[in-house]
């Protein structure tokens, strides 16, 4: 279905410095850690980000578990696929189901713990969450369609929306002002249910300028054919 001969597309920021991070981390490895081992470390983190978020409406300085869960969460979901390509033990059928199936529900999880933080209100959690779902899937359509698996979109990929996100908690903790509140309508929206709603209008941006692209090139590819009535 092209998933296993998809050439992947990686061209963020951070991408040549997280490649060597991760081989480096792959070769230290101990013989019993697996890539599924990893790939469920990546799950715990994601639980253990939401806990810090639902737990900072008690206290804030739970955000700094909610930040630890994503560090432990780009170690698991990172390392995965390196230490299966640095062991020579990929599966590619089976590691593209279980890393995206997991990928849909980790994501979930941390967006939904965000919107019971005092960070965020829950629609404007579950709008980025949105965004980011409809950005996956049009990302796995590519893979099928154009033989593309791309993890990046405008310099931005998962390793730099985590790293966002970390330094949004890490704001929320520490200024004054993230109590301040802003009327939209009838509706009162904190200064950082705003940097949220951006996050997830950018996704969408990302995902349209992408989409405007690949329709060009596909159209090219698969030109419309005359209608013939006779036939």
């Amino acid at each position: 279905m092209g998933k296993e001969q998809a050439s992947r597309i990686q061209t963020s920021i951070l991408n040549g410095a997280e490649k060597k991070a991760l081989v480096w981390l792959a070769h230290r490895q101990p013989r019993w850690m697996t890539s599924d081992i990893l790939t469920y470390i990546g799950v715990s983190g994601a639980i253990i980000c939401a806990i810090g978020f639902a737990l900072s409406s008690i206290n804030i300085n739970f955000l700094w578990l909610s930040s630890l869960g994503l560090v432990i969460n780009w170690y698991g979901d990172s390392l995965d696929g390196t230490l299966a390509r640095v062991r020579g033990t990929q599966r590619p059928t089976y590691g593209f189901f279980i890393d995206h199936t997991i990928d849909a529900l980790t994501i979930t999880v941390m967006c939904v713990g965000a919107g019971l933080s005092p960070m965020l209100r829950l629609e404007v959690a579950l709008f980025v969450l949105v965004a980011y779902l409809i950005l996956s899937i049009y990302t796995y359509i590519c893979t099928l369609v154009k033989e593309e698996f791309r993890l990046t979109y405008g310099k931005l990929g998962p390793t730099e929306f985590r790293l966002i996100v970390i330094i949004v908690n890490t704001l929320f903790i520490y200024t004054p002002w993230r109590h301040r509140t802003y009327f939209i309508g009838n509706e009162e929206f904190g200064i950082f249910d705003l940097i949220g709603a951006a996050i997830a209008l950018i996704i969408f941006v990302m995902h349209l300028v992408q989409w405007f692209h690949d329709r060009k090139e596909l159209s090219l590819k698969d030109p419309a054919k005359p209608y013939n009535p006779t036939k």
